[in-house]
């Protein structure tokens, strides 16, 4: 089955544990270590986010490594950038009224 990517990361315990192993891969008991949650349930988060192909694992000797699949993210962001220009735009704005207020107060002292 496969699954939404922005359901998956709407979750905070699957963000956080992108966050964690977005800077080097790791096993799924180190992960496991820096929740409060079952190992079982860190498991299911890692199925999920496997699912929706925002990690990767791979084997070595023993050890399954997840770490993040780069990709993906970018497809976040592609989606999240139309949302970020809305608001550069609208921050713009609200500086170039800003400003005008300030000039405005400033003209009154001068006078």
């Amino acid at each position: 089955m496969r699954r939404d990517i922005f359901q998956a990361i709407s979750d905070p315990t699957r963000r956080a544990i992108i966050a964690l192993i977005a800077l080097h891969a790791m096993t799924p008991n180190t992960i496991a270590d820096n929740f409060d949650i079952t190992r079982q349930a860190v498991s299911k988060h890692l199925r999920i986010l496997k699912e929706c192909e925002l990690v990767k694992l791979e084997q070595q000797g023993r050890e399954i490594y997840y770490s993040l699949e780069i990709n993906k993210m970018k497809e976040i962001d592609k989606w999240l950038e139309q949302f970020r220009k809305i608001w550069e735009t609208r921050f713009i704005q609200l500086d170039e009224v800003l400003l005008t207020i300030k000039n405005k107060k400033n003209e009154k002292f001068i006078i």
